[in-house]
C-alpha cells in the first residue's frame, strides 16, 4: 500500500512540475486556464 502511495505522489509531483514548467508566468497560466475554459464552453455548445 505504501509503495502505491509513493508512486502516486511521485507521479503527481512530476505532473505538477511539468505543468509549472509549461507556464513560466502567472499570466501564462491564466491564459492556459482561459483557453481550457473556452474549449469546455465550445464542447458544451
Amino acid at each position: 500500500m505504501k509503495k502505491n502511495l509513493k508512486s502516486l505522489v511521485l507521479i503527481a509531483a512530476a505532473v505538477a512540475a511539468t505543468a509549472l514548467a509549461a507556464c513560466n508566468t502567472v499570466e501564462g497560466a491564466g491564459k492556459d486556464i482561459e483557453r481550457g475554459g473556452e474549449k469546455l464552453q465550445d464542447a458544451a455548445d
